[in-house]
C-alpha cells in the first residue's frame, strides 16, 4: 500500500548505481498512431528502440475468439519496433476464452476488463441465486460463471488507458502460463510507443486475482462470524473478495512480465503489478516479475499463497507487502529498488485489526533484497528496509538483505499479540543504527529478535556479491537453515543442492533469464531483453 548506494556488490569493486531518463510522457487516445522517437535508454540485452520502423509487420487482422462479444479491431499502433495489430478485450469475457500469439500483434486491455462474473462469497447455487457486483453482470447467478481466461506464451497485452486493469473475479480463473524464451507481457501503451524509460511507472492498473480464502480487516461482514469480505483499493465499482475457501484456485500464473503498472484508482488507493485478494493454496504463482511499479511490485490481501520466483525491480512503494490475514510462503526473491526511489523491501501487517485472525503470516527463504536509498521517514512509511507490523509473524530464512544507507530491520509492536520476527541463516548490511523499534517495541528489542551472531545471522555482513546479486565467496561460506525443518512444514520452501544463503550461485542462474526484463535497476543477461522494448518475434 502507498505511503507518503554506492554499492559494493561486484566482487571487490564498487558498482555505483544511478538514477537516468527523463520524465515519463502520457499517451491518450487510440487507433493508428506513429512515433519515430529516439534512443530508448536501453541497458543489457534487446532492442534499444530507435528511430521508429523496426521489424514488426502488423497483424491482418484479430483472430476469433470463444466469447462471441470478440475482439474489437481497434487499428494500428506503431513504435520502434515496428507496427502492430491492436485487438481489444471486451469489458467483461463471459465465455471461457485463448488468446492466441499472433505474429504483429497486441491485446488491449482497455478501461476495466472483467473475466467472468463475481460469483459471491461462496459458489451461487439453483436455491440460492447470487447477483454480481460486477458491472454489466445483471442476471442473478445459480452456479459459478467458470470462466478461464487462457493466454498464450509470447502474448503482449497492454493498458490502453491508466485506469485499465485486469480483474479475475471470483469463481473465475486465469491460465497465463509463458515459457523461459517466450514470456506473457503485460505493460502500457507507453511502452508500446516506446516512450518509457528507466523513471517510467504507473501508466496503467495491473493485474488482479479475487479469491474465496480467508481474510481480515473486513468492509463487509466480520471475522467473527466467518462472512469476512473486502473489496479492491480505490475501485470505482466493487471487485470483492473473500471467502471460507483456503484452498480456492484462481488460476495459473507461470513466466510473466508486467511492467509500468500502479495507476491510481482513486486518491491515495493504488494497483501494483499484482494483486492478489484471498486466493488460495490451489492458485500457482511463479517466475513473476513485476517491473516498476508506482506503488508495490505485488500485494498479498489475505488467503494462502504460495510463490515461487519472484522478481521485483524498481517498485516505488514496496517490493513485497502482505497483509489482512495473508498466509504466504516465498522461495526465490530478487527485490531490487531503484536509486532514490522506493519506500521498503518488504511490508508485512494487518494494522488496526490486530484481534482479526488469521494472522498474517509470511515465510520467504532465499531472498536477495537490495535498497541503495534510505527509506522515508515519516510513520506511517517503512523507515526500514524491512518493516513488520500489526498482527503478523515473519520468517526469513538463507537471505541477503543490502541496505547500507538504511535500517535493515524495523518491527512496530501493537495490540495484546504484537508482531513477531525469526531469521535464520540472514546476513544484512545495514546502517550503523541498524535496527528500529516503534510502537511498544524498542530497537533493543528488534536487535533481540535478529539475533545476530546465532542461529548463522550476521548484521554486520561484507558482501561479496557479483552481478548484482549473485553470490561470492562471503555469501556462500555463510551455513544454509535446513528448510525441511520450518514448523508447520511446508509443501513449497525445499533445500537447492548444494543449499545455500541468497537466490543465485554457481549453478543456478539459469531460473531468472530469458523470461524477465533488463533495465539500469537490474541486468538478468543477454538473453532477457529490455524493459523500455518489446520481443520482436
Amino acid at each position: 500500500m502507498k505511503n507518503n548506494f554506492s554499492l559494493f556488490l561486484a566482487g571487490c569493486s564498487m558498482l555505483v548505481l544511478s538514477g537516468c531518463g527523463a520524465s515519463d510522457i502520457a499517451s491518450t487516445g487510440s487507433g493508428n498512431v506513429t512515433i519515430n522517437n529516439g534512443s530508448g535508454g536501453s541497458s543489457g540485452g534487446g532492442s534499444s528502440g530507435g528511430s521508429g520502423g523496426g521489424t514488426v509487420t502488423a497483424a491482418a487482422g484479430c483472430p476469433t475468439i470463444s466469447d462471441p462479444q470478440g475482439l474489437s479491431d481497434q487499428g494500428t499502433i506503431t513504435g520502434p519496433t515496428g507496427t502492430w495489430r491492436v485487438c481489444r478485450l471486451p469489458a467483461t469475457i463471459r465465455t471461457s476464452t485463448t488468446l492466441p500469439k499472433v505474429a504483429g500483434l497486441l491485446y488491449e486491455i482497455s478501461d476495466r476488463v472483467n473475466v467472468g462474473c463475481d460469483g459471491g462469497f461462496t459458489a451461487p447455487t439453483v436455491g440460492a441465486p447470487y447477483t454480481s457486483t460486477t458491472a454489466g453482470c445483471t442476471t442473478p447467478l445459480t452456479a459459478d460463471t467458470n470462466v478461464t481466461l487462457t493466454i498464450q506464451p509470447g502474448v503482449i497485452l497492454f493498458g490502453g488507458t491508466g485506469q485499465s486493469w485486469l480483474m479475475v473475479n471470483r469463481g473465475n480463473r486465469i491460465n497465463a502460463v509463458g515459457n523461459q524464451t517466450q514470456p506473457i507481457i503485460f505493460t502500457s501503451r507507453d511502452n508500446i510507443l516506446g516512450l518509457s524509460d528507466d523513471t517510467s511507472q504507473g501508466q496503467w492498473g495491473g493485474v488482479v486475482l479475487a479469491g474465496r480464502g480467508r481474510i481480515t480487516d473486513c468492509r463487509f461482514g466480520s471475522v467473527v462470524s466467518n462472512t469476512c469480505e473486502r473489496d479492491t483499493e480505490g475501485a470505482a465499482n466493487p471487485g470483492i473478495y473473500g471467502g471460507t475457501d483456503d484452498t480456492y484456485n484462481a488460476g495459473t500464473m507461470r513466466y510473466i512480465q508486467i511492467r509500468y503498472s500502479g495507476f491510481n484508482l482513486s486518491p491515495n488507493a493504488e494497483l501494483q503489478g499484482l494483486t492478489t485478494e484471498g486466493i488460495g493454496s490451489g492458485t500457482t504463482l511463479e517466475y513473476i516479475q513485476s517491473h516498476n511499479s508506482s506503488d508495490d511490485g505485488a500485494e498479498f490481501f489475505g488467503g494462502v499463497v504460495n510463490m515461487k520466483y519472484y522478481v521485483a525491480t524498481g517498485a516505488d512503494d514496496d517490493s513485497l507487502d502482505v497483509d489482512v490475514g495473508a498466509r504466504m510462503d516465498l522461495q526465490y526473491a530478487l527485490l531490487v529498488q531503484r536509486p532514490g526511489l522506493g519506500d521498503g523491501l518488504w511490508e508485512i501487517d494487518s494494522n488496526g485489526n490486530e484481534g482479526d485472525t488469521p494472522r498474517t503470516q509470511l515465510r520467504v527463504a532465499n531472498m536477495v533484497a537490495i535498497q541503495p536509498q534510505t527509506s522515508s521517514n515519516n510513520e506511517a512509511s517503512a523507515r526500514a528496509s524491512i518493516f513488520t507490523r500489526g498482527n503478523s509473524d515473519s520468517t526469513l530464512l538463507n537471505s541477503i538483505i543490502i541496505s547500507p544507507n538504511n535500517e535493515c530491520l524495523r518491527v512496530n509492536g501493537s495490540g495484546t499479540a504484537p508482531a513477531t520476527f525469526t531469521a535464520r541463516s540472514v546476513v544484512m548490511q545495514c546502517n550503523a543504527t541498524k535496527y528500529l523499534g516503534t510502537g511498544t517495541y524498542t530497537a533493543a528489542q528488534v536487535q533481540a529478535f535478529f539475533g545476530s551472531g546465532a542461529n548463522n545471522n550476521n548484521d554486520a555482513f561484507t558482501p561479496t556479491l557479483t552481478s548484482l546479486f549473485i553470490n561470492g565467496a562471503n555469501e556462500d561460506g555463510v551455513a544454509a537453515f535446513d528448510l525441511t525443518t520450518v514448523s508447520p512444514a511446508s509443501t513449497l520452501l525445499t533445500n537447492p543442492s548444494p543449499n545455500r544463503i541468497g537466490a543465485a550461485w554457481s549453478g543456478n542462474t539459469n531460473w531468472y533469464t530469458g523470461w524477465t526484463c533488463n533495465s539500469t535497476t537490474a541486468n538478468f543477461g543477454s538473453a532477457s531483453t529490455a524493459c523500455n522494448s518489446l520481443p520482436t518475434s
